[in-house]
């Protein structure tokens, strides 16, 4: 019998909030692997991502979300609220994620969104940052006066600290059934898709604040042998003035991403990685639905 099959409680468990309170982290932190990208700046996750995790007789499938926009229009921010609202219907647990001793109008603009008779937790990340620990409870007070949560767990995604309690919280709002995954399963999306995610999270990582997100990935060759996976992905942005941000100068930047994402890629796969990223430009795709539709954003 594997785990899967003794699983008696499973449940979808939606992780929302605004732009860079550390949804991604929190997810990657609570599944152990790294399925959805990880950056500094706000707005990195586009796409809904299953993370599943096994615990005993528990299955957690997780649902990482865009934070939510109401800074700008256009079609990417109305897409990315799209999927937020989305991954609320039907959830059986929400997670509401929080940074410790920031509170901010993005942050009341989520309450609106937290669908009532659904268990509902917030986790206060970051609490490792915070520099006086004694205002954590009057801040955490100032949250939970403007919408009651069956739970608060102060935790921290980066340094995994009290995600088993926070784990325990959820687990209390996982109906009885049978397990959707089985117990060594971490994500629903195809390898190809985390391959990806990997690259353009070097891509933010590297190029930083000088490239607007303008920028996705579409992986395009993928060949896999027993010993080496060989792989073709093509950054497309929206801008010629991009293109030389990407490569820097002599190629030397976009050679530092494919380098970086190409060990994380072989670790993922556990094979060497041949990689060759190159850059097309493709003017407003980031304005179009129909651009998002052919790229593959939901």
């Amino acid at each position: 019998m594997t785990m899967a099959e003794a699983v008696t409680r499973c449940g979808l468990v939606a992780i929302v909030g605004r732009p860079n309170v550390g949804k991604s982290t929190l997810l990657n932190a609570l599944v152990g692997a790294k399925i959805s990208i990880v950056s500094r700046k706000a707005q990195t996750t586009r796409h809904r991502i299953h993370g599943v995790l096994t615990r005993g007789a528990e299955q957690f499938v997780f649902v990482d979300t865009p934070g939510f926009q109401t800074r700008h229009g256009g079609a990417m921010n109305r897409m990315m609220n799209r999927v937020v609202t989305q991954a609320l219907a039907g959830v059986d647990v929400v997670v509401h994620v929080v940074e410790a001793g920031k509170w901010s109008a993005g942050d009341a603009n989520v309450l609106p969104l937290l669908p009532e008779g659904t268990r509902t937790v917030l986790a206060v990340n970051k609490v490792d940052l915070l520099k006086d620990r004694n205002a954590l409870f009057p801040y955490v007070q100032k949250v939970v006066e403007q919408r009651g949560y069956d739970a608060v767990v102060p935790v921290s995604a980066a340094r995994d600290r009290q995600l088993d309690v926070l784990l325990d919280e959820i687990a209390k709002g996982l109906p009885e059934g049978e397990a959707m995954f089985e117990a060594d399963t971490l994500t629903d999306r195809p390898v190809r898709f985390i391959a990806g995610e990997l690259i353009r999270e070097k891509i933010f990582r590297l190029v930083g604040d000088e490239l607007p997100y303008g920028a996705t990935v579409v992986v395009e060759q993928w060949e896999e042998q027993p010993r080496l996976a060989r792989i073709a992905a093509c950054v497309i942005v929206d801008r010629d003035s991009h293109r030389p941000i990407l490569l820097g100068a002599g190629g030397e930047r976009m050679k530092r991403i494919a380098t970086e994402a190409r060990q994380d890629i072989a670790k993922l796969l556990d094979k060497p990685v041949h990689l060759e990223i190159y850059v097309k430009v493709r003017k407003g795709w980031a304005e179009r639905d129909s651009a998002l539709r052919d790229l593959g954003y939901e």
